[in-house]
């Protein structure tokens, strides 16, 4: 039973994930978190940050992740079909009528009009992630602030925007940052 589980909310999140893994994020927490709870916010969203800093897809990564942590490596490899079954039908099918119809208005107006929904999807993520990282679980105040996640999140964007270093470079930086936060006591 709870392989058809698996397969059938990572088919769900594979097939409405429009847009790439980040697009997908709120639909993996829509599923794995609120709709079966199959892990608490917390663990989401170190799931997400695994996935994010490992090869791969994030989808494909959390279906892995999740289908392990649930059912062993059986669950790991249905979820993981289940994650990428829809993706390759629909790949296939768009890239035939993709190359038969490329360059017309239709397919170009179709493609402008999804532009805004996967930015908004990747907002949406990136707020939910933020509230998480910054605060933790709800409600939401300035007393309950994680200030060393914050210090690294400001951080973070800074020398991201600014001096465009390498993402891998900053994420281990930050992550040697919390390690000496944890360590240490905190920054804050």
């Amino acid at each position: 039973m709870i392989y058809i589980q698996l397969f059938f909310s990572f088919l769900k999140i594979g097939l409405f994930s429009v847009g790439g893994g980040y697009a997908a994020i709120p639909l993996i927490q829509s599923e794995i978190v609120n709709g079966h709870g199959w892990l608490s916010m917390q663990e989401f969203t170190n799931l997400i940050t695994i996935s994010s800093m490992t090869p791969g897809p994030v989808a494909i990564n959390s279906a892995t992740f999740v289908g392990l942590r649930i059912a062993g490596l059986p669950g790991a490899v249905t979820a993981t079909l289940g994650s990428i079954f829809p993706a390759v039908i629909l790949v296939s099918l768009l890239s035939l009528i993709y190359r038969k119809y490329k360059g017309t208005t239709a397919i170009d107006t179709v493609l402008g009009c999804l532009r805004p929904a996967v930015v908004a999807l990747i907002t949406a993520a990136g707020l939910s992630l933020s509230q998480t990282a910054l605060w933790g679980e709800l409600p939401v105040s300035l007393s309950s602030v994680d200030w060393t996640n914050a210090l690294l999140f400001l951080g973070a964007f800074f020398i991201l925007r600014k001096w465009k270093w390498n993402p891998i470079l900053v994420m281990c930086l930050c992550g040697a940052g919390g390690l000496i936060s944890f360590l240490t006591g905190k920054f804050f």
